[in-house]
C-alpha cells in the first residue's frame, strides 16, 4: 500500500489523494451483476448514488431510463467520474451527502461502498440522512459490507448493527449472497434492498 499523508476518510483530501495516485481497490471497473438484475426488473425512477467514485453505475442507470444523479465530495473522484461517464457527465455533482438536496423526489438510493467508507461513528448520521431523503415506499438498495476488522476503510458492520441502524425507518425486502465480489469485499458483502416505511 502506498504511504498516504491523509488519514481521515471523513475529508475529501483522503479520497483525493487515493484517486490522484490511482489507489482504488474498491473500484470494480463496472456494474455488479445483482444491480444489473435489479435495474432490469425495476420501474425506472429517480436514483441518487452517494460517494459515487468513478460512477459506472450512473451510466448504467441512465442508459436504462433512470433519472440518475451521482455525488461525491472528493474533487478528484468527481473529475474521474466525469471523464468516464460520457454523455451523462453533467449528472456527476461535487457535493456533500449530508447537505445535498435532490432536485426531485427520490425513488432509490444506491449503496455501494459508501457506508463502509465512513467511520462507524458516522453511521447513525448516514442512516438518518437516508431516511430523510427517501419517502415511504422508496428503496435503499445495494451492497453492504459485513466484517469486524477494527480498522478501515472499508469499515465493516454486523448484521445486528445494520438492523439497528435501519429497522426504525426501513424494512428489508431482499437479502442475497454476492457471487461476483471484487477481492476487497469477497465473502463479506450482501445485496440488500430496504424499503422505506
Amino acid at each position: 500500500m502506498p504511504d498516504f499523508e491523509s488519514r481521515d476518510p471523513r475529508t475529501p483530501a483522503f479520497w483525493d489523494e487515493r484517486f490522484e495516485r490511482a489507489f482504488t481497490p474498491w473500484d470494480r471497473g463496472g456494474v455488479p451483476e445483482q444491480l444489473g438484475a435489479f435495474v432490469e426488473r425495476a420501474q425506472p425512477g429517480a436514483v441518487l448514488i452517494p460517494g459515487c467514485g468513478a460512477a459506472y453505475e450512473l451510466v448504467y442507470f441512465s442508459g436504462a431510463g433512470w433519472d440518475a444523479t451521482a455525488i461525491d465530495f472528493s474533487p478528484a473522484a468527481v473529475e474521474r467520474a466525469r471523464a468516464i461517464t460520457g454523455q451523462w457527465s453533467a449528472r456527476v455533482v461535487e457535493a456533500d451527502f449530508f447537505a445535498y438536496q435532490p432536485a426531485a423526489r427520490l425513488d432509490m438510493i444506491y449503496e455501494r461502498a459508501f457506508l463502509c467508507a465512513l467511520p462507524r461513528a458516522m453511521w447513525p448520521d448516514v442512516a438518518r440522512r437516508w431516511a430523510q431523503l427517501l419517502p415511504p415506499g422508496a428503496v435503499l438498495a445495494g451492497f453492504f459490507f459485513f466484517d469486524d476488522a477494527p480498522k478501515g476503510p472499508p469499515f465493516g458492520i454486523s448484521r445486528d448493527d445494520l438492523d439497528g441502524l435501519l429497522r426504525g425507518d426501513f424494512e428489508c425486502v431482499e437479502d442475497a449472497e454476492v457471487a461476483d465480489s471484487i477481492p476487497v469485499f469477497a465473502g463479506k458483502e450482501r445485496w440488500m434492498v430496504w424499503r422505506r416505511k
